[in-house]
C-alpha cells in the first residue's frame, strides 16, 4: 500500500449521519421482562378481585387435570405452574372496552371506565400477587368511536389518580403509519391536561388489518408506524379473528397457526427487531368447557399453540379464559426449562471458548442469553439451577452477554 493516507474524516462524514439514525431507530435498549401474556377481561365484568379469581379458577382446573399437564410437561411442571398460579396468575391485566365490551351507554361506559381506574390502582398498589403490567384496550381511532376511546381513556386514568404502575393501553385496528403521531398527540395532551408526567403514557399498537402490514403504496405502514411513536410504542399484538377475517379466512380456519397468521407475526416480528417493541401472539377463542373431550382437547391445543408460538419467536400472546392460564404457564415453564438445557453447557463453553459440535457466534450467545434470562425472569428456573449447569454465566454475564456489552473472549 502507498504512502498517501486514507481520509476518514470523510468516511466518518458520511457515515455519521447514518450511525446516529440507526442509533436513535434501532436502540434495542430494554431490559425489562416481557409478560408472558396478557390476560384480557371485558370492562363489564373486571374488577380487584379478578386475577385471584381467575387464579383460583385454574388451580382447581389444574388439580382436575394433573395427569393431563403432567402427560404434556413433567410432574415438576405442574408444581411449579400451582405455584405460580397461587402467587401472580396474571403477569399482564388488560380491561377491555373494544370488542369485547361492546356498544354501551355512555353513561353505563363512563362508570365502567371509572371502575376500571379504581380496579386498576388496586390490583397494582403494594400487592405482591398482582400484575406486573396492567392497562386497558379503549374503542379505535375510527371517526365513530374515537371521541368516546379518549373519553374512556381519560376516566379510567382520573379514577386511577395517575398512571398505575406498569400502565400501558392497546391501540385496536391500526390501518395506517399516520394513525400513530394522533396517539402521541394524545398521550401528550392528556399529560398536559390532567398533570401526568411528561412522557408517563405508554401504548400497543394491535395488528388487525392488512392494511397494516402492506399498504396500497405497496410499503409496510406498521414499519414505519413504529418509527412515529416517539418511543411510546411498548408492543405490537396480533389480532387473530379480525385479521383472519379480513383476509377472507373462514371462521372454522381462524387460528394463530394459520399461513396468514404466521405471514402476519413474521412482518411484525421483522418490523420490531432491535427497537426495544414487544410482538404478541393472539388469542384463541377456543376454552377448555364441555364435555370431559372437549376440555381435554382444548387444554391440549393451547398448549401446542402456545409452545408453537414461542418456538416462533412470540414470547407474549393473549389469554381470554381462566383455563388458559394453566396452559400458557405450563408451556412457557416447560419450554423454558427444556431451552436451559440446551442453552447453558453453550454458553458457559462460549465464555470460556471449548471446542464442541456447536461453535457459537456473539449474535447466537446473545441470543442464548436472552432465553436464559427470560426463563429466569418467568419462573421457570432459578440462578441456582443456572449456575449449576453453567457457572460463569452470573446475571451480570447475561446481560452483557445480551446487550453485546461484554468484551468478547479471545480465541484460544
Amino acid at each position: 500500500m502507498n504512502a498517501v493516507t486514507v481520509d476518514l474524516d470523510r468516511v466518518d462524514a458520511i457515515l455519521a449521519p447514518v450511525d446516529a439514525q440507526l442509533a436513535a431507530r434501532y436502540p434495542d435498549t430494554r431490559t425489562d421482562d416481557q409478560p408472558v401474556h396478557t390476560v384480557y377481561v371485558g370492562a363489564a365484568h373486571a374488577d380487584s378481585a379478578t386475577p385471584t379469581e381467575w387464579g383460583n379458577a385454574a388451580r382447581t382446573l389444574l388439580a382436575a387435570r394433573s395427569e393431563l399437564i403432567a402427560e404434556l410437561t413433567d410432574a415438576a411442571t405442574v408444581a411449579r405452574v400451582d405455584g405460580i398460579l397461587s402467587r401472580r396468575p396474571i403477569a399482564d391485566l388488560r380491561i377491555d372496552f373494544e370488542d369485547g365490551y361492546g356498544w354501551r351507554a355512555d353513561t353505563v361506559e363512563d362508570e365502567h371506565a371509572r371502575r376500571a381506574g379504581r380496579t386498576l390502582r388496586a390490583v397494582t398498589d403494594g400487592n405482591e400477587a398482582a400484575p406486573r403490567w396492567c392497562g386497558i384496550r379503549p374503542k379505535g381511532l375510527a371517526p365513530t368511536e374515537r371521541r368516546r376511546s379518549i373519553r374512556t381513556l381519560e376516566l379510567v386514568l382520573d379514577a386511577a389518580g395517575g398512571v398505575p404502575p406498569g400502565f400501558v393501553f392497546t391501540v385496536p385496528k391500526l390501518r395506517a403509519a399516520e394513525q400513530v403521531p394522533a396517539v402521541v398527540a394524545l398521550c401528550e395532551e392528556i399529560e398536559r391536561v390532567h398533570g401526568l408526567p411528561e412522557r408517563a403514557l405508554r401504548f400497543e399498537l394491535q395488528i388487525e388489518s392488512p392494511q397494516a402490514l402492506i399498504g396500497a403504496d405497496g410499503t409496510i405502514p406498521l414499519a414505519r408506524a413504529v418509527h412515529l411513536a416517539d418511543g411510546r410504542c411498548t408492543g405490537l399484538h396480533y389480532g387473530t379473528y379480525d385479521y383472519s377475517a379480513a383476509c377472507g379466512i373462514a371462521p372454522r380456519q381462524q387460528s394463530a397457526d394459520h399461513p396468514v397468521a404466521d405471514h402476519a407475526k413474521a412482518v411484525m416480528l421483522a418490523a420490531a427487531a432491535q427497537t426495544g417493541v414487544r410482538v404478541s401472539d393472539g388469542s384463541t377463542q377456543v376454552v377448555p368447557e364441555g364435555t370431559d373431550l372437549e376440555v381435554r382437547d382444548a387444554l391440549a391445543r393451547h398448549f401446542r399453540l402456545v409452545t408453537r408460538a414461542l418456538e416462533r419467536g412470540y414470547h407474549q400472546g393473549w389469554d381470554i379464559h381462566p383455563g388458559h392460564l394453566v396452559t400458557r404457564w405450563a408451556a412457557v415453564l416447560h419450554f423454558h426449562r427444556a431451552a436451559l438445557t440446551a442453552a447453558a453447557p453453550r454458553l458457559q463453553a462460549y465464555l470460556q471458548r471449548r471446542g464442541g459440535s456447536v461453535v457459537d457466534e456473539p449474535a447466537t450467545a446473545q441470543a442464548l442469553a436472552a432465553v436464559v434470562l427470560r426463563g429466569l425472569g418467568c419462573g421457570a428456573y432459578d440462578g441456582t439451577e443456572l449456575l449449576a449447569l453453567a457457572p460463569d454465566c452470573t446475571a451480570d454475564v447475561l446481560h452483557g452477554l445480551a446487550d453485546r456489552t461484554l468484551p468478547l473472549p479471545s480465541p484460544e
